[in-house]
């Protein structure tokens, strides 16, 4: 049996198998954030996967940041949620939900007008994403040092949401130039508070968070996702080994379940991750562009537990059955991964036998 098709623990749980579905925004949720038809459908097809992590999901109104993308804040999010992991569950299969804060990487038109936040007043490079006119980020507001706890209180009260929706796990989106991100990077934190300066202070804002987690949900039911790449949204450190190596130091001390780390495979090794896995000794998922036969190598020298897959997940949503049998792949059509229907979303066919 290949290593991909062999269970692995996060915590006390067993996955039935080491292939993830990553975390994939498709901003198909258009009524009231909350996940439809459409989403119940796409993730039931999907719970093959040893854990499904869904689509980034906003913790408040003002932690969105693009169209149609869902929340967890209202009742009929909850609702919505709780459709969706009863699909999976009936399959047998596991979920997670990641919680998000998209921080700078917003818009007014999206925040009823209101300035994104951030921890300084620095805006993104580049142009906002998905939204016409094409308009540059906006400069965001720094966020106030007593405003930060009632940030850390939106994520209490998601993880609270989450619980009720029935979700196996939680994961908080601390990745990909998102708030989180932005507070831990020193290009984009320039705060002169308790919250900025060291990287223990830059951290701060992130465990505070973590500590909030542990009062509602299991530290093993609990996964942080990082990327220690810093190439997404205009994020650079002076020091990223330093500073994701403490940060995995620290999701250690809180013994939380998995870290999820985005770094793609340099001569065979992950750069950074490998630091992180020295003092980190849960259970680490790699993603970032692996092939099957990459992902069958971390694996077996130990450098992660698991392997995530995200556009090749979209285009086979029997992906786990697909490796198992060396089968064909289906090729994703990048232009709908954000169409508005079915389309590109829950048409892909599957295997003959995943169909029986």
């Amino acid at each position: 049996m290949s290593q991909l098709q062999t269970p692995f623990q996060i915590g006390s749980v067993t996955l039935p198998n080491r292939v993830v579905l990553a975390p994939l925004t498709r901003m198909r949720a258009f009524e009231g954030r909350a996940p439809g038809d459409l989403q119940v459908t796409y993730y039931r097809q999907r719970a093959g996967a040893g854990l499904i992590l869904t689509e980034a999901t906003s913790v408040s109104p003002m932690g969105v940041g693009y169209p149609n993308t869902p929340g967890i804040w209202s009742a009929e999010q909850v609702a919505g949620w709780k459709r969706v992991n009863d699909a999976v569950h009936a399959e047998g299969g596991h979920i997670a939900l990641q919680l998000w804060h998209v921080g700078r990487i917003s818009d007014p038109e999206l925040l009823d007008g209101q300035l994104p936040v951030a921890p300084s007043a620095i805006a993104a490079e580049g142009d906002v994403n998905v939204l016409r006119p094409k308009r540059p980020y906006a400069v965001p507001r720094a966020l106030e040092t007593e405003e930060v706890a009632a940030v850390v209180q939106d994520f209490v009260q998601a993880a609270r949401n989450a619980k009720e929706a029935g979700f196996d796990f939680i994961e908080v989106h601390a990745a990909n130039g998102y708030l989180f991100d932005q507070f831990l990077h020193d290009g984009s934190n320039q705060r002169t508070d308790q919250y900025g300066g060291s990287i223990e202070n830059r951290a701060r804002f992130l465990m505070e968070t973590l500590d909030g987690l542990l009062q509602v949900w299991p530290a093993e039911r609990i996964g942080v996702h990082l990327n220690p790449m810093s190439n997404t949204h205009s994020m650079s450190d002076s020091n990223p080994v330093a500073l994701f190596t403490y940060v995995a130091e620290q999701i250690a001390a809180r013994k939380l379940g998995f870290i999820f780390s985005r770094e793609e495979l340099k001569d065979g090794v992950l750069p950074i991750g490998q630091h992180m896995r020295k003092v980190y000794q849960g259970t680490f998922i790699a993603n970032d562009g692996f092939t099957a036969e990459q992902a069958e190598a971390v694996i077996a020298n130990g450098a992660a537990d698991a392997v995530a897959f995200g556009r090749v997940f979209i285009a086979n949503p029997d992906l786990p059955e697909r490796f198992a049998r060396g089968a064909e792949l289906n090729a994703l059509n990048p232009s709908t991964i954000y169409s508005a229907d079915a389309t590109g979303y829950t048409d892909y066919p599957v295997l003959e036998s995943s169909a029986a």
